[in-house]
C-alpha cells in the first residue's frame, strides 16, 4: 500500500486499499423471492475500489435521478491468496468480515445490462467498516446483517440458509481468478433494500449473535446527499427509469406508489375441462371471427393418433446449426435440458426448430423428464429422435415426424421462454395450447375465456344443424341458420 493510500481516510477500516472488489448479485432467499428468482449458481460483478467510502461520509444521489438505494451487506476481507481453493478451505482464505453497504442508482442501470459500473461503481457507493472482525472468531453460517434508514429497521438476515454460502463463494470465485490480500468481496443483501432520498442516514452492522462478547462491526453509517453536478448529455446514457426499475428498487411496486400488477394468467380446472371439450377447428373458428388467422402451428401432427393436448406455453428456441456456437451452447446444462427440467405441471414444452426436420429435437430422456415434471404435453415444428421410445412414453407429443439424428446436426439450443416462432406463429410463454387431430392452435390469454365458451356455444348449435340434416333438411338456409331456422332453434332450446 503506497504512502498515500495508507493516508486515505476512506480505507481507514482496511489493512489495505483492496485491489478487486467482486460482489455477489443474489444470494439472499428473502431477496430472491422478493425478486421472484432463485438462480441455480452464484453471479458476480466488479466494483472500483474508488467507490470504497469509510463510516461517517456522505453518498450523492446524482442529479436528475430519482432511484439511489441501499444494500446493507457483509463484505468478506481476503487474507490469504485463493487460487482454486476448495469450499473447505476456503474460509481458511478470509481474514475478516465487516459492514458494506452496496448502494446503487436504478437510473442508470438499463444500459449497464448487469455490469453495474455507472450504477454502482461511483465515488462513495461502497462504504465499508467500521470495524473488523477477525474471521477465525466467528462461523461463516452464524453472521447476521441488519440495516436501519433513520433509525428504522429496513433489513435484518443471517447467513444461516444462503443459496450459496459464503465459503461457495470464496471457492467458486477462486476457480475463476486469483483472490489477494486485501480484496473485498460484497456477498449479497437481504430483503428489505429500498430507495433513500437526500437527508436519509443508513446504517449497517454485521455481527455474530451466538458468539460469546457478539463481536459487531459498529454501525457503518452514511448520509444521503443531493448532488448538483448535471450529466453532460453529449458523453453518454443518460438517466432513465420506468415503473419496473421503481418497483425494483423500492423493493415492489406497492413501495414504489405503483398500481398492483395485474395477476398472471391461470388456467383453471374448470376452463381445461372446458377447452378439452372443444375442437380445435371450433376455436380456429371463434379466433378467426375475433381477426386471429395465424394461430395455427403448421406442419405438426400427434404422434398418438386421437390424442390431445391442453396447457400453457413453456418455449424453447434452437437457432441454426453452427459449430463454434455449438460448441459453447449445445453441451453441459444447455437451454434444451434447462427447459425440459423446468417445465411445471400441466405446461406444454413449444420447441422452434424453424420447420427442420433433418434432426431430433429431443428423445426418450426427455420425454421421460418431462412426464415426470407433469408435462401437459410437448410440440416441435422438428423432428423426434427415439420416436418408438418417445411414442411408449405416453405423453401427447406433436411434431413433424421421426428424424435419427442427434441435435448438433441441425440445431443449436438457444434460450427458453421467450417468444419464439412454431409452426408459422408466434408463441409467447403463458399462450394457451390446445391440440388435436386437426392440429394444434395458440390461443392469446386474453381471449381464451370468451372464445372456448363461444366454441362450446357453437358446437351445441353445429350438433343440432347436424340432426337436422340427418333427417333430411337441405343445408341451404340451415347452414348457416337464416331467421326462420335460428327461431326454430331457439324454441327447441328454451
Amino acid at each position: 500500500m503506497s504512502t498515500t493510500d495508507a493516508a486515505d481516510p476512506r480505507f481507514a477500516a482496511l489493512p489495505a486499499r483492496p485491489g478487486k472488489v467482486i460482489a455477489v448479485h443474489l444470494s439472499y432467499p428473502s431477496r430472491a423471492d422478493q425478486r421472484g428468482r432463485r438462480p441455480a449458481h452464484p453471479s458476480y460483478f466488479l466494483k472500483p475500489s474508488s467507490s470504497i467510502a469509510a463510516s461517517g461520509s456522505t453518498i450523492e444521489r446524482p442529479a436528475g435521478t430519482e432511484l439511489l438505494a441501499f444494500e446493507g451487506e457483509i463484505a468478506l476481507v481476503i487474507g490469504a491468496t485463493a487460487r482454486r481453493v476448495a469450499a473447505d478451505e476456503a474460509w481458511g482464505h478470509v481474514a475478516a468480515v465487516t459492514a458494506a453497504n452496496d448502494f446503487g442508482v436504478y437510473d442508470l442501470r438499463a444500459n449497464d445490462k448487469g455490469s453495474n459500473v455507472r450504477s454502482k461503481g461511483r465515488d462513495g457507493y461502497t462504504p465499508l467498516g467500521p470495524r473488523l472482525i477477525p474471521a477465525a472468531t466467528v462461523s461463516p453460517t452464524g453472521l447476521r446483517v441488519r440495516t436501519w434508514v433513520d433509525g428504522a429497521l429496513a433489513q435484518d438476515d443471517t447467513t444461516e440458509d444462503l443459496l450459496f454460502p459464503l465459503t461457495q463463494i470464496v471457492a467458486d470465485l477462486s476457480q475463476h481468478l486469483t483472490l489477494e490480500p486485501g480484496d473485498i468481496i460484497l456477498t449479497g443483501t437481504p430483503a428489505g433494500s429500498s430507495v433513500v432520498l437526500p437527508g436519509a442516514v443508513v446504517e449497517v452492522e454485521v455481527d455474530a449473535p451466538g458468539v460469546a462478547e457478539s463481536p459487531s462491526s459498529g454501525r457503518l453509517v452514511t448520509t444521503v446527499v443531493e448532488g448538483d453536478e448535471p450529466f453532460d448529455d453529449t458523453l453518454g446514457s443518460l438517466p432513465s427509469v420506468d415503473d419496473h426499475q421503481r418497483a425494483e428498487a423500492w423493493g415492489s411496486r406497492e413501495s414504489a406508489g405503483l398500481p398492483a400488477a395485474p395477476a398472471p394468467f391461470r388456467l383453471t380446472d374448470e376452463l381445461r375441462a372446458k377447452l378439452s371439450r372443444v375442437p380445435v377447428a371450433a376455436l380456429s373458428g371463434q379466433l378467426r371471427k375475433r381477426g386471429l388467422n395465424d394461430v395455427s402451428i403448421d406442419g405438426v401432427a400427434a404422434m398418438h393418433p386421437g390424442s390431445t393436448l391442453v396447457g400453457l406455453a413453456r418455449t424453447l428456441r434452437f437457432v441454426p446449426h453452427r459449430e463454434d456456437l455449438f460448441a459453447s451452447h449445445g453441451g453441459g446444462y444447455n437451454a434444451q435440458k434447462r427447459a425440459f427440467d423446468s417445465v411445471g405441471e400441466g405446461e406444454v414444452i413449444v420447441i422452434e426448430a424453424r420447420g427442420e426436420s433433418g434432426s431430433g429435437t429431443l428423445g426418450d430422456i426427455l420425454a421421460l423428464r418431462a412426464k415426470a415434471r407433469g408435462a401437459a404435453g410437448i410440440v416441435t415444428d422438428g423432428g423426434v429422435r427415439d420416436y418408438a421410445a418417445v411414442a411408449a412414453v405416453g405423453l401427447p407429443v406433436f411434431s413433424r415426424g421421426p428424424h435419427p439424428a442427434v441435435l448438433g446436426r441441425r440445431h443449436v439450443p438457444w434460450d427458453t421462454d421467450v417468444a419464439i416462432g412454431c409452426g408459422g406463429t408466434t408463441v409467447q410463454p403463458g399462450d394457451v395450447i390446445v391440440g388435436d387431430g386437426d392440429g394444434v392452435i395458440v390461443i392469446p390469454p386474453a381471449l381464451v375465456e370468451e372464445v372456448v365458451d363461444a366454441a362450446l356455444a357453437q358446437e351445441e348449435e353445429d350438433a343440432w344443424i347436424a340432426t337436422q340434416v340427418a333427417a333430411g333438411h337441405p343445408v341451404d338456409g340451415l347452414f348457416p341458420m337464416n331467421a326462420q331456422w335460428r327461431a326454430r332453434y331457439e324454441k327447441e332450446r328454451s
